[in-house]
């Protein structure tokens, strides 16, 4: 950065692409600390999470878990007339809530100092960023955070389908709705379309939804969610989409025919199509300035967030490490401290809590059973199944079920996983005992708070089995 009184060398001591959630942090931050920072962003403040993501999608969950409740309010002793939902109404709202967070973090950059334009930004070199007016702006320091955009792997009549970035603003309500994929976006679209009225069938290439999460979570969920009337196809995929005809009439938008690989043939009003995302690194002008992309796309950085380009950094998901808000809100400030501040510090990756917004939910955090028997001598694990205390009068019978795993030499909790109602809000308080290193032993010595399904994390008394290799 220049100093006081010299003509500075560059326009901006800090310039950041990308205005979600990373690069929003790191500029306000890196701007506290007293540097002239420029953000740039071609869509709208907020990125993926607030606009088209984490946020919308947990208000649609909101909405969708009125219908359980509607359902079972009359068991509690509610005289309710007969509900309907109107799909315009929650858009309406959601678009309501987008626009006033949005508002809030462009107040936020303009109190910290921050120069937003909104603009599309490539890189000319190490040092120098070109926006879509044609203007060219040298820079410092430069920070990478666009983030990742839907996976769309080549099929036929793929572009009939949406992806999770249309699925918020649909104009007419799907009445059958075929999901390809199932991972977190998948899994949680299933769930609040048919809560909301949906004939849902999600087409799944492995042999089970959620890879990566523990098995019994995975079996959980599925299990659920076929109990609940989604239909789950295991061991396929999409092969091809074709247009359908048209329904009411011609009033409205043709069906889609979908054939899967294994040759099952489905009739849906919308087919999302949720493989995953990719880093949103093309057309950035990485290879002008030198900086390292993998095989996939993502942008390689060490632990510091620095990229192969000293002066170049990138944070988020742009960069293929951990794809959730939090961590790239971390990787931003710890980013814009040791840089900017004169105070530098890493991100811990260890016992990253997650949730995937069901219903029921899953929380989890730490090891899965699988692989802490991969790093571990003995391992315990406890289970336990626990039916709410609102089925004795409803009737309802989905179960929650909490888990633990443990080194069975230490006794320290290696992982938590949790299936069951407002799992995301326990996780986030048992992340912290995981990072505090906490045992079984200190569990149970925790006092239980009654009536709660939680209060079984503290009664498995003994494991459920053990995995001795030693």
């Amino acid at each position: 950065m220049s100093k006081e009184g010299e003509s500075p060398e560059f326009d901006v001591d800090l310039f950041v692409i990308g205005g979600g959630s990373g690069g929003i942090r790191a500029a306000r931050v890196a701007a506290g600390h007293g540097a002239r920072v420029m953000l740039a962003e071609e869509s709208r403040l907020g990125g993926t999470c607030v606009i088209r993501g984490c946020v919308p999608k947990k208000l649609f969950v909101y909405a969708s878990r009125f219908a359980d409740a509607l359902d079972e309010a009359a068991n509690f002793g509610w005289k309710i007339s007969l509900p309907r939902f109107d799909w315009p109404s929650l858009v309406a709202a959601k678009d309501r809530e987008i626009a006033r967070l949005e508002g809030l973090y462009a107040q936020g950059q303009s109190e910290a100092g921050v120069e937003v334009v909104h603009s599309r930004a490539m890189l000319e070199d190490a040092h120098t960023v070109r926006l879509a007016d044609g203007r060219s702006l040298r820079a410092d320091i430069i920070l990478i955070a666009t983030g990742a955009k839907p996976e769309l792997p080549p099929f036929e009549g793929i572009e009939l389908g949406i992806t999770s970035d249309a699925a918020f603003d649909l104009k007419e309500f799907p009445r059958r709705l075929v999901i390809g994929g199932a991972g977190y976006i998948a899994m949680e679209f299933a769930g609040l379309f048919d809560a909301l009225g949906s004939d849902v069938t999600v087409v799944c290439r492995g042999s089970n939804v959620l890879r990566g999460f523990d098995e019994d979570m995975r079996q959980a969920i599925t299990a659920s969610y076929t109990n609940r009337g989604i239909k789950v196809l295991l061991g396929d995929s999409i092969k091809r989409l074709a247009s359908g005809k048209v329904g009411g009439g011609g009033q409205r938008p043709a069906a889609i025919d979908v054939v899967t690989e294994q040759g099952a043939r489905l009739t849906a009003d919308q087919v999302l199509l949720a493989f995953g995302r990719t880093p949103n690194t093309i057309g950035l002008g990485l290879e002008r300035a030198g900086v390292k992309t993998d095989e996939k796309g993502a942008i390689i950085v060490d632990a510091s967030s620095r990229t192969s380009v000293p002066n170049i950094f990138a944070v988020g998901d742009v960069s293929n490490q951990f794809k959730l808000t939090p961590v790239a809100i971390r990787e931003g400030h710890a980013f814009a401290d040791s840089v900017f501040g004169d105070k530098p510090w890493r991100v811990d990756y260890a016992n990253v809590p997650t949730s995937v917004f069901s219903s029921p939910e899953i929380g989890t955090v730490g090891l899965t059973e699988l692989e802490a028997r991969a790093g571990y001598a003995v391992v315990d694990v406890y289970k336990a199944r626990v039916r709410p205390l609102a089925a004795g009068v409803t009737g309802n019978c989905e179960t929650a079920l909490l888990k633990l795993v443990v080194d069975g030499e230490s006794d320290r909790i290696l992982g938590t996983h949790l299936f069951a109602e407002d799992a995301s809000e326990m996780i986030q308080a048992l992340s912290i005992a995981l990072a505090s290193g906490a045992t079984r032993a200190g569990f149970m010595s925790t006092m239980a708070v009654h009536p709660t399904f939680s209060e079984e994390l503290l009664a498995m008394q003994t494991p459920t089995i053990r995995y001795d290799r030693r």
